[in-house]
């Protein structure tokens, strides 16, 4: 290093912390680049110290690539910053480094500056620039070093997916779609798609050209290969193009060559990268047109590419026969094999479990492996071939091994059994473990067996008194009082709504209804469980609640012992929750509550207690607050319960107060009038009412009025 040489660098050093102060600060914050970029650009020029100008280079390249800074702002930044790229191109002997880092800044650029020229016909200037740039980096695509090729690559890549049609997804917005040449004019002075168009096809070529050459560099063909998936993805007026040309490319032509560590190495990175690309495409496009195609090829790669490897990775045969003798140190490499030389490893003292007298491994991590672990039906899958495949010899000698195991604990049993010292001691433990199956004891000939059984010496057998014994009957459980019977229906039905917000679900399948005489819980799904409550709230105590009460006491008493009650409020607080989506429980509910109204009228005449018409209103009461004009809830509730009650369309008139719902009060009464004839002229009525009292609502009941009762007009 000269003496100027030496001071360049010292004074460049202060700079370049500076700098990488500032790339940290816009790395915290994409805020800053605009402050930042024009702020650097003199410092970094080609007059710069080498360290600087890799910096620089490096550091244009990234924010070119940066998500985070917005497309508009880069758009902005690039102008000024095509001055500074030209000028690392344009210069002779530039260090590669920098080279790279102008190429894969000038990429990232292209597709900005393009959308600029299509919105900016006249604005030959920046695109004079551009295609200054890109024809130096076209210069440079055969003879920059490897590094620098990788980058033009990316480039062209880049430049033909511009120069190519793309999808355009909102014709209305044309500023959000990506980049193409879908974009330009077809009359554009600067870029006229035909010449652009046949510029990416030739581009195109080029890159795939690559792949054809009879001997190409792993680093080139897989900077290609990494290249190509993005235009097959984004572009697929070139794909099957493209496609074909990776099919008709063989990544394993270099194994014809001399296989050393190099061309092993380029070898399985080419047929990698090819393999994924292909399998790639077959994962985004199951129904491509080429995947039968694509999917041989991929099987053709990996059966070459085992064969190639298999073979340079085999061994020599071994010897048909050992050729000194058979030594242990030499069986297991030359594959001579005697039966029984090695034995299994001595079982322990002490009872001894199946498991260790079928082992025969010495190794731990075998003994301590759960073989429950693994699915039953996969282990048939694994078992099979593995016993088809076991040598007979190594297969004979482990049954044997096992046999003889067995035979030995077999005889150690019985000289333990035999001996008499052990008897006394065997009888008991085999009396601890023993598990008689039961036989009547009261016969004469059981006796009899028993007597005989007797140990020679024994005195007679003492007869026992018999005992009788009772029968044993369980303490009656305390009764219930009221609260605790009403707390515990409580708790029922709270477990009962509990698996109903479980069932709750709108994309459930629902199957057809049967009216009232269906099955309640024939399918597990929310429509049974609504039957089921329904039916409990309003058929359980039907007929228990007549008769005369004595006392006000009495009467909320038996208000709380009635479980009824506390499921039609619980019903009710459970369709309030979200009225719109369970309306439908609502009406279902209503249509038992009537229902059973009328059954009950017709048993026990005018002594029947009625349900309905108490919680239709106090339903319609807490839905209406929360109804907005557009709602269309009310017009269901009104149109499918069974009957309108009085009072119900007076709740419905009220809406006429809130000028917002006017409407919804009119159309919700007009649908009756439409669609239920027995209520129409109740409903007439109700118009004229509001057409009369309500002013706000005039406007839309006239044309009612003049339609359904004239003679008022």
């Amino acid at each position: 290093m000269t003496k100027m040489e030496g001071q360049a660098s010292a004074s460049a050093d202060p700079l370049v912390a500076q700098l990488k102060q500032a790339r940290q600060v816009v790395l915290e914050n994409a805020a800053n680049y605009p402050a930042i970029i024009p702020s650097i650009l003199p410092i970094i020029g080609p007059g710069a110290d080498l360290e600087l100008r890799r910096w620089g280079a490096e550091f244009l390249a990234e924010t070119f690539a940066s998500p985070v800074l917005p497309t508009d702002q880069k758009q902005q930044l690039s102008f000024p910053v095509l001055d500074k790229i030209k000028e690392y191109l344009d210069t002779p002997g530039e260090d590669i480094a920098v080279v790279k880092g102008a190429v894969q800044a000038a990429a990232s650029i292209y597709p900005l500056v393009f959308r600029h020229i299509i919105y900016n016909p006249h604005d030959n200037a920046i695109w004079t620039k551009m295609a200054a740039i890109k024809s130096n980096i076209m210069r440079r695509m055969d003879s920059a070093p490897p590094g620098a090729r990788i980058c033009c690559i990316k480039f062209v890549q880049r430049v033909v997916q511009t120069q190519t049609p793309g999808l355009i997804a909102d014709p209305r917005r044309p500023e959000h779609n990506e980049i193409s040449l879908a974009l330009v004019p077809r009359d554009h002075p600067l870029i006229p798609p035909p010449n652009l168009e046949a510029e990416a096809s030739g581009l195109l070529d080029r890159l795939l050209s690559i792949l054809q050459e009879e001997s190409s560099d792993a680093l080139l063909v897989t900077a290609t290969l990494n290249s190509l998936g993005g235009l097959i993805r984004s572009r697929a007026s070139i794909a099957n193009k493209i496609i074909s040309s990776v099919l008709n490319f063989n990544p394993l032509k270099l194994a014809n060559s001399p296989m050393t560590p190099k061309n092993k190495v380029m070898v399985k990175s080419m047929e990698r990268t090819t393999r994924a690309l292909l399998l790639n495409v077959i994962k985004k496009n199951p129904n491509h047109p080429l995947a039968a195609r694509i999917q041989q090829h991929i099987d053709r790669l990996h059966h070459t590419r085992l064969e190639i490897f298999d073979e340079i990775s085999r061994k020599r045969p071994a010897p048909a026969e050992p050729t000194d003798g058979l030594d242990h140190a030499k069986r297991q490499r030359l594959g001579a094999d005697v039966a029984g030389t090695i034995p299994p490893p001595a079982l322990g003292t002490g009872p001894v479990s199946l498991a260790q007298l079928f082992t025969l491994t010495q190794d731990e991590g075998s003994k301590n492996f759960d073989v429950q672990a693994i699915p039953i039906d996969l282990l048939v899958r694994i078992l099979v071939p593995i016993i088809g495949s076991l040598d007979k010899a190594h297969l004979d000698n482990a049954i044997n091994a096992v046999r003889s195991r067995y035979l030995a604990l077999s005889k150690t049993q019985h000289s333990a059994s035999t001996n008499p010292s052990n008897q006394k001691l065997t009888a008991v433990d085999e009396d601890d473990d023993y598990e008689p199956e039961f036989q009547p004891t009261d016969t004469p000939d059981a006796f009899d067996n028993k007597v005989d059984g007797l140990p020679s010496g024994a005195g007679p057998l003492e007869v026992l008194p018999e005992t009788a014994l009772g029968t044993f009957h369980l303490p009656s459980p305390p009764a219930l009082t009221v609260r605790e019977t009403a707390e515990y229906g409580r708790c029922t039905i709270g477990r009962v709504f509990e698996v109903m917000a479980a069932l709750d679900d709108p994309s459930r399948a629902k199957g057809p209804k049967h009216g009232f005489n269906r099955l309640a819980a024939s399918n597990y799904d929310r429509d049974a469980w609504v039957t089921i409550i329904t039916r409990l709230a309003t058929r359980a105590s039907a007929g228990l609640e007549e008769g005369a009460v004595k006392s006000e006491h009495e009467a909320a008493s038996m208000k709380n012992a009635f479980i009824s009650n506390s499921i039609r409020d619980s019903l009710y607080l459970y369709v309030l929750e979200d009225f719109r989506r369970r309306i439908d429980v609502a009406i279902s509910w209503l249509s038992e509550e009537w229902y059973n109204d009328r059954l009950q009228t017709r048993d026990s005449g005018d002594e029947a207690v009625s349900h309905y018409e108490k919680w239709a209103l106090k339903v319609l009461d807490g839905i209406l607050p929360y109804l907005d004009a557009k709602d269309k809830v009310l017009i269901r509730f009104l149109s499918e319960i069974p009957e309108l009650v009085d009072g119900m369309l007076d709740r419905v008139k009220g809406l006429a107060r809130d000028p917002e719902r006017i409407s919804l009060a009119v159309n919700s009464i007009h649908y009756l009038v439409l669609m239920r004839p027995p209520v129409r002229d109740v409903c007439l009525d109700a118009i004229e009412d509001l057409w009369r009292n309500y002013e706000g609502a005039k406007g839309l009941t006239t044309k009612l009025i003049s339609k359904w009762r004239p003679q008022l007009l």
